[in-house]
């Protein structure tokens, strides 16, 4: 699941806190609303995020991540420091000569 489009991108935005619909959109460059949506019911049906109703004038939907979401981000964000160093790399053997 993390593979899909966007998927990536609605962990990474949750990994900074509770937020609602709007502020993940205003987040994530380029996704619809219809995708966010869809991505933010899987990764709900999925453990990965909690989707909580604030009862207030008018009623507040957050979104967040559980603590198996958490332990998602932990786990990718090696992943995503690896990626950040390689974007600048622009080819070439790192392997030293035999």
């Amino acid at each position: 699941m993390i593979g899909r489009r966007w998927t990536g991108s609605v962990v990474q935005a949750a990994g900074q806190g509770a937020r609602r619909f709007s502020e993940y959109r205003a987040m994530i460059e380029g996704i619809s609303d219809r995708l966010l949506s869809q991505r933010l019911k899987e990764l709900e049906a999925a453990g990965l995020i909690d989707r909580a109703v604030v009862p207030s004038t008018p009623v507040q939907i957050l979104y967040q991540l559980t603590p198996d979401g958490q332990a998602l981000v932990d786990a990718l964000l090696p992943l995503a420091q690896w990626s950040q160093r390689r974007s600048g790399y622009r080819g070439g053997s790192r392997l030293p000569a035999a």
